[in-house]
């Protein structure tokens, strides 16, 4: 059952900040009640209908998890910003961030990155807003998670002032990056350090085999690490994950920091979606299990970059020309190859039978998978972000089993086709 709210005297803000899982938050009432009978009553009547408000979908019926063995409680959903300073304005980043804090979400997604595709002239601008928004929020009720790019060749060096040839996930890079951030960003720290991508080579974005002939030197998990200590110690990050990280990554991160005395990973940002599952099921799912390693799962994509809404089916609908995979040509285009197509098809038409939408067939299956903490939605405007939040809190909790033994006849058919 979803950790419930409800709406008497309580605002949205200490809705969110004051339910867990398996709890009713508290609320005020204007005078006591006269008699122990009549509290007896409203207790039960109060218990009644926190759970009707979390079956049919209260709009402050978000779930809040423990990311990993952190002391965070995040929200299910994750706000990602990459689109702020490309996509969207300042005054829009700011309407989405308001709206998402103010319907339960209590944690943002940025990176130094960003905003997507990154350029010189725009990088950074994702932060600069979420700097001025922050200006007007209580910092202790957002959970600010960023990102410190991985090994990358000259194209990106404008993001360091001495634009090196490589870059580096090593100690100078990590410091720069940071203090860099930490100024855009308005703040004095970050709850959630993550390495965008790792320093040495791993098959990414859509690369589905390792080549053994791509391997190369890379900076020890060892030194990575103490960079981060001496940033925790100094109080300007509290917690470090990973992203778009393997098996073999988690484990000798784990593993480096219980020999080395150093600070535990505690989340891993990687793609999970309908048509994005191996990758994490095979194996990481294994490994980030809370009786393993006890890594959070923080899933990017669960929409597949919008192709899952099935906006891009009717090439030339206006929500297709919209969207980022015709503004930007190339961009995550493995999406649009044939196989990927065809199994996107098949969902829509799987949503259809139960009567629900795309989109809460994707984000209801993403959601609901017993490994994943929080996923990362972006929307380029309040009417999608409406819709996505909708979606979780609306949708059957867990989605039935019908649905889930029609999803699996689909992926036992197209498994994996959005890789390259």
């Amino acid at each position: 059952m979803a950790s419930s709210t409800m709406a008497f005297t309580a605002s949205p803000t200490s809705l969110y900040n004051n339910t867990r899982r398996g709890s009713f938050p508290t609320f005020t009432r204007r005078s006591p009640p006269s008699n122990a009978r009549t509290r007896s009553l409203l207790r039960q009547r109060s218990r009644k209908a926190a759970i009707v408000s979390a079956k049919y979908g209260d709009k402050n019926a978000l779930q809040y998890r423990k990311l990993g063995d952190s002391d965070l409680e995040i929200s299910e959903i994750t706000l990602g910003t990459m689109t702020f300073g490309e996509q969207n304005t300042e005054k829009e980043a700011h309407e989405i961030l308001s709206y998402s804090f103010e319907n339960g979400i209590n944690i943002l997604d940025t990176a130094e990155a960003y905003p997507v595709p990154m350029k010189k002239e725009t990088q950074g601008k994702t932060d600069l807003y979420i700097g001025t928004w922050l200006k007007s929020q209580p910092r202790d009720k957002v959970i600010l998670a960023t990102k410190v790019c991985g090994y990358a060749e000259e194209r990106i060096s404008f993001v360091r002032d001495n634009n090196p040839k490589v870059l580096r996930v090593d100690a100078a890079n990590i410091r720069e990056s940071v203090e860099k951030s930490l100024k855009r960003l308005n703040t004095d720290y970050i709850d959630l350090l993550q390495i965008h991508w790792p320093d040495r080579y791993v098959a990414l974005f859509g690369e589905f085999y390792y080549d053994f002939s791509k391997w190369r030197p890379s900076v020890p998990f060892a030194e990575q690490l103490k960079a981060f200590q001496e940033l925790i110690d100094e109080g300007k990050v509290r917690h470090i994950g990973v992203s778009n990280e393997t098996s073999y990554g988690v484990m000798e991160f784990v593993h480096t920091a219980k020999v080395e005395g150093l600070p535990k990973i505690i989340s891993i940002q990687n793609c999970y979606n309908l048509l994005a599952r191996c990758r994490f099921e095979v194996d990481l799912a294994e490994v980030c299990h809370p009786k393993n390693c006890n890594i959070g799962l923080l899933a990017y994509s669960p929409l597949g970059g919008g192709v899952l809404t099935g906006k891009y089916i009717d090439a030339n609908s206006e929500a297709a020309r919209k969207g980022r995979m015709n503004l930007f040509p190339g961009y995550m285009d493995r999406y649009n190859k044939s196989v990927a197509r065809e199994a996107t098809i098949k969902y829509i038409e799987l949503a259809k039978k139960y009567g629900l939408t795309p989109t809460q067939l994707a984000l209801g299956f993403a959601r609901d998978q017993p490994f994943n903490t929080s996923s990362i939605i972006g929307a380029t405007s309040l009417d999608q972000l409406k819709e996505d939040i909708d979606a979780f809190i609306t949708t059957e909790r867990p989605l039935p089993k019908e649905v889930m033994a029609d999803i699996d006849s689909i992926f036992n058919i197209y498994k994996d086709p959005a890789v390259l």
